[in-house]
């Protein structure tokens, strides 16, 4: 019933998800954020209760309730989470427009998220247009800083998740089966800056302390903290420092991008660089940042609710896996909480971050019944 109410609603489905990729929502552009977020809540307003929570350094974000009728009154809702902004620059439509070609759609943000919130809409519609009941409320939040790390998301998120029976993750699945995903490494960048003494190269080096050859022991230290058996990985991705060849530098800094399965691996992390020391006299060393997505690790909670999806999956033909991904979602923060949650339920497809960005529009048939199945069932 939910397969062919939504292959029947195809058309409208990709003009959905063609309109919201027409509005291009680059994290940290604030106005055309916020037009998303003006068309989005007058369009979820006949679904329920639509509430702006302002967002003063980027998009605001949108929290929709929706409520269950014939519920009882101590039901926890159900959480649902999708971030609309894009890794995209505004002007990037022009030069790749949204596209069909057969089974598959084309566009900046499509598959990475913007068919995520067409689906959230749609299978909450199908529930009405079904005479399905929902058997607890849905709280739908729909954030604008996923992209670059969820700083003013992250407790409105948490908060709306501590009151929460489950979460589900409208991300991309793990290709190229599009399993579910019930597993998240987590991750932060910590930032080293090392300071040392400028001097002349020629005339008296050894009156400087060179804070690049410092940089160089840090880097190595650093790499000795990854732990490949454990999957726990240490990039060292932006280095700079000096100024000219004949000047012992007295500055340097290096980036670094930290991930790790577990929290244990995580805190491990961040008590090693809180503990780095120079390894050249007279020089310094400064570390700041650390974890800033906690591990979502897949606990009894969400691997119970991972089995009743595949349980509700099977009863719509749908053969459901799991799997697992070094990157983070806003997953990652529910989960650390002890939430249920499912994450990778939005449309499969490939390209995230890349120009080839796309989605299965078959998968996104089967996505938007499954959500509304998973809505009407747990």
């Amino acid at each position: 019933m939910l397969l062919s109410y939504f292959a029947e609603r195809r058309a409208e489905l990709l003009a959905l998800v063609e309109r919201y990729v027409g509005f291009e929502t680059p994290s940290h552009d604030k106005a055309r954020c916020d037009v998303l977020v003006d068309h989005l809540a007058g369009h979820f307003a006949a679904l329920g209760a639509v509430e702006r929570v302002a967002n003063l350094g980027g998009g605001d974000h949108l929290r929709i309730r929706v409520a269950a009728p014939g519920a009882p009154a101590d039901a926890r809702p159900a959480l649902v989470l999708c971030h609309y902004d894009t890794v995209w620059a505004a002007g990037t439509l022009a030069a790749r427009p949204f596209r069909v070609d057969g089974d598959t759609a084309y566009g900046p943000g499509a598959y990475d998220m913007k068919a995520s919130l067409a689906l959230a809409e749609h299978a909450l519609r199908a529930a009405g247009g079904l005479g399905l009941s929902l058997p607890r409320p849905v709280t739908l939040l729909f954030t604008s800083d996923e992209e670059i790390g969820s700083l003013s998301s992250r407790a409105l998120i948490e908060g709306e998740a501590r009151g929460a029976a489950y979460v589900l993750v409208l991300e991309p699945p793990v290709e190229p089966h599009g399993a579910l995903k019930t597993a998240r490494k987590g991750g932060g960048v910590f930032t080293v800056a090392i300071g040392g003494r400028s001097a002349h190269a020629g005339v008296e080096p050894e009156k400087g302390v060179s804070a690049i050859t410092e940089m160089a022991h840090q880097i190595l230290a650093i790499n000795g903290l990854a732990d490949p058996a454990k999957g726990t990985t240490l990039n060292v991705g932006l280095v700079e420092g000096g100024t000219r060849p004949n000047v012992v530098p007295d500055a340097a800094r290096l980036v670094v991008d930290a991930r790790a399965w577990t929290m244990d691996e995580a805190r491990r992390l961040e008590a090693a660089f809180a503990g780095l020391r120079p390894a050249t006299l007279g020089a310094t060393v400064a570390v700041s940042g650390g974890i800033r997505r906690p591990p979502m690790e897949r606990g009894p909670a969400t691997a119970e609710l991972f089995a009743r999806a595949r349980v509700i999956g099977a009863e719509l033909g749908l053969d459901l896996v799991e799997g697992s991904t070094g990157g983070g979602s806003d997953g990652n923060f529910t989960a650390a909480l002890g939430v249920p949650t499912l994450d990778g339920l939005g449309t499969p497809g490939q390209g995230a971050h890349a120009e080839h960005e796309q989605i299965h529009i078959p998968g996104l048939i089967e996505r938007g019944a499954l959500l509304a199945a998973l809505l009407t069932a747990l």
